[in-house]
């Protein structure tokens, strides 16, 4: 089998033709996939129908499947390994616009990274396309690693020491979302992640931001919000984004840990399905400490005052 690696973005992104995922892939064309992963970060497959369990296969190929809670505590439609990208209800209906579902779902319209939030953050995410509707519904990425190259000298070193907390509630708190099932708040705490790291797979070092970033930790929070916020607005600028319209049997692949990524708006009142697979990251040294600080952590008013803790 041979494939073919086009890139279709001058920073990153390419799209991988030659392979038919409903099959297993074997592992010699899995590791061309893999190095095309870690140097492009964004990986897009065309023609591509998969179901549930042909999408969860492969998905196992870049390891660990993370399971999603029930953010909403509503019925859901799929299970819990993958997310529900959709405007559908569990009985495969449209959501009312109004619906709480709906409510949750628009805070993937900020830019953010899957699970930061989590103790272990993701390795990478696969959509797949199911439906879509007529226009709206793009998927937005940002390249991390480019906006880290391109920042000054000054402020390289001004972040290259921080961590920031990050938190499945602040986001949503930024969309006016309160409806969480009530087991969120005291399975997914807040937890510390580096602003930058560097990855030895890609030879690249990278901010990792999200709207999920509360606060900086040691620093004043208007102070540290303000930072993110810069940081966020510098690394979305054109120049580093790839705009995806989707097509049904579109497959699209991207690093957590080096990207960025928004839906855009779309009519709900046609449908548009995504299924979603997210890979967790190997274990390091610094989330073993982050977990063990979470667990010994308690809440610091001075810092969270006001805070409430509740489409890719």
């Amino acid at each position: 089998m041979t494939i073919s690696i086009e890139p279709i973005h001058p920073l990153f992104v390419a799209e991988v033709a030659g392979v038919d995922l409903t099959d297993p892939v074997p592992a010699d064309v899995f590791a061309e996939i893999h190095a095309a992963f870690d140097r492009y970060a964004v990986l897009v497959f065309r023609g591509q129908p998969l179901t549930d369990e042909q999408q969860l296969a492969f998905t196992k190929n870049f390891g660990p499947v993370e399971t999603a809670p029930n953010y909403a505590g509503a019925a859901l439609r799929l299970s819990n390994e993958f997310t529900d990208i959709s405007n559908l209800d569990y009985q495969g209906n449209l959501l009312d616009p109004k619906d709480r579902l709906v409510g949750y779902n628009a805070g993937n319209q900020l830019w953010h990274t899957d699970s930061s939030f989590k103790a272990r953050r993701a390795k990478c995410s696969l959509l797949s396309a199911r439906e879509i509707p007529t226009t709206g519904g793009a998927t937005e990425y940002a390249d991390m690693r480019a906006a880290y190259d391109a920042l000054p000298a000054e402020k390289k070193a001004q972040v290259a020491e921080l961590v920031a907390e990050h938190s499945i509630a602040h986001s949503r708190s930024k969309i006016g979302f309160d409806g969480f099932n009530s087991d969120i708040p005291g399975a997914l705490p807040s937890v510390p992640q580096r602003m930058v790291d560097f990855y030895p797979d890609s030879g690249r070092t990278s901010l990792y931001l999200a709207s999920h970033a509360s606060h900086i930790i040691g620093m004043p929070l208007a102070e540290g919000r303000a930072l993110l916020e810069e940081l966020i607005e510098f690394a979305t600028q054109d120049r580093f984004v790839y705009h995806h319209d989707w097509t049904v049997g579109d497959l699209v692949i991207w690093d957590n840990r080096c990207t960025m990524h928004r839906g855009r708006p779309y009519d709900l009142t046609q449908r548009r399905v995504l299924h979603r697979t997210t890979v967790s990251d190997v274990v390091t040294a610094f989330e073993e400490r982050a977990t063990a600080e979470q667990k010994a952590s308690v809440a610091r008013p001075d810092v969270l005052e006001g805070e409430t803790r509740a489409a890719h």
